[in-house]
């Protein structure tokens, strides 16, 4: 019988998926697990799976298309056999969001998730398999993460249906990146259309979400970091692998957020959430946007620790390789525009967090020390501030403690 590959829910707050690349055409014959398209989501590109064997007969998307949850993107079969009925089928509904939905089609017009018991939610109606199909059972997704951590499949149990695994099952394997291949430069690409992408388009909505409901406000901050460029010199000679001023701030704002809690917060409507643990978001500018990879319990990493998963971030980013658990989790953001020549600038909260600093360049002016002017090393730094949760105090005596860290930086160490 012909059978329907529709798009599925491939994450959670997924509406519409763009078709990056088209894998097959009619004619082809396909087996279970081979890729269908490449479909880019608001957080990364996953590959569109087929469960269902057979010859394509009809290919309903075409490369740049932009499809609903539930849309066609091709139908399956026997050569010669009649599809008609699923061509006039009315596009599938979505399902209520979930937490990790698999890009699975959906047989005929139906969208079948399952219930939620501590197993994946799918949206896909699965047929019965032959004994031929021997493949291990993962969900792209967590094949995507397994991928880019090195993580063998056939090591990890799955909790999802038959014994599927899922993203979960890979959630106490080590998020540290594994070192990133050279950057490959392959020219630049042409479109014949100017569509809005997935990313910028999730961009665009969240900033205008936060700019709209977080009371903003700045607290502004000149720090002295003259001890911190000859601390940093000095490192630099020693370590095999250089330090930035960047990796100094994030150590230094971790610090700074476990001498100051009511920053690390939350504001959830009925509740403010008050997080234990600090993970700082690095923002990082990318050609369509601005991706913000989470350095988990940046306040027990050391600075060396630090640049290495940083610099491993923000080459995944340029590259394209993040993946949504990356950018997840977030307690505190930082955004340093300092390497491009900016001395200041505010920044746009990065939702659910109630602070994100703005970090300016190392300029050289004159300062006054013990009644004498000298040449000084100065950075500017800029919180913004969700005033719903964090008042003008609380934000100053965070500002105190990072100036305190990075005036002194040997504190960083101990």
């Amino acid at each position: 019988m012909a059978e329907a590959i529709r798009l599925g829910r491939m994450t959670d707050t997924m509406e519409e998926g763009f078709i990056a690349e088209l894998s097959v055409k009619v004619g082809d014959t396909i087996k279970v697990g081979d890729s269908v398209a490449d479909v880019e989501t608001d957080k990364a590109t996953l590959p569109l799976e087929s469960y269902y064997a057979g010859t394509i007969l009809h290919v309903a998307a075409k490369k740049g298309d932009s499809l609903k949850i539930g849309d066609l993107i091709a139908i399956v079969g026997k050569p010669g056999e009649d599809f008609s009925a699923l061509l006039s089928a009315a596009p599938a509904q979505p399902a209520q969001a979930e937490k990790e939905v698999t890009a699975s089609p959906v047989a005929g017009d139906a969208l079948a998730p399952k219930t939620e018991s501590g197993l994946e939610k799918k949206l896909e109606v699965v047929p019965q398999q032959t004994s031929s199909d021997s493949r291990l059972k993962a969900s792209p997704l967590a094949k995507a993460i397994a991928k880019e951590k090195g993580i063998d499949l056939k090591s990890v149990s799955g909790s999802g249906e038959d014994g599927r695994i899922v993203k979960k099952d890979l959630e106490n394997v080590s998020t540290a990146p594994a070192a990133s291949p050279a950057k490959v430069y392959t020219g630049t690409e042409s479109y014949t259309d100017a569509k809005v992408s997935q990313m910028r388009k999730t961009i665009a909505k969240r900033l205008l979400q936060s700019k709209t409901e977080n009371p903003h406000f700045y607290l502004t901050m000149d720090i002295n970091m003259d001890k911190a460029v000859a601390l940093r010199t000095e490192l630099n000679a020693l370590l095999p692998a250089k330090v930035s001023f960047n990796d100094f701030v994030i150590k230094a704002s971790a610090l700074a957020l476990r001498a100051n809690p009511a920053v690390n917060t939350s504001w959830l409507g009925d509740t403010i959430r008050s997080y234990s643990h600090i993970h700082i978001g690095m923002a990082v500018a990318v050609d369509e946007g601005l991706l913000v990879p989470v350095i988990k319990f940046a306040d027990n990493k050391s600075i060396s620790e630090i640049s290495a998963e940083a610099k491993a971030w923000g080459e995944k980013a340029k590259t394209k390789k993040l993946l949504p658990p990356d950018m997840e989790g977030s307690t505190f953001t930082i955004s340093n525009l300092g390497m491009f020549g900016i001395e200041e600038f505010t920044a746009i909260i990065n939702q659910p967090n109630a602070c994100i600093l703005a970090v300016g360049g190392i300029r050289q002016t004159p300062i006054v020390v013990n009644g004498e002017i000298k040449v000084g090393n100065m950075m500017k730094v800029t919180l913004s501030s969700d005033h719903r949760v964090v008042d003008g105090a609380v934000g100053a005596k965070f500002l105190q403690t990072l100036k305190q860290l990075l005036e002194e930086p040997l504190r960083l160490f101990i």
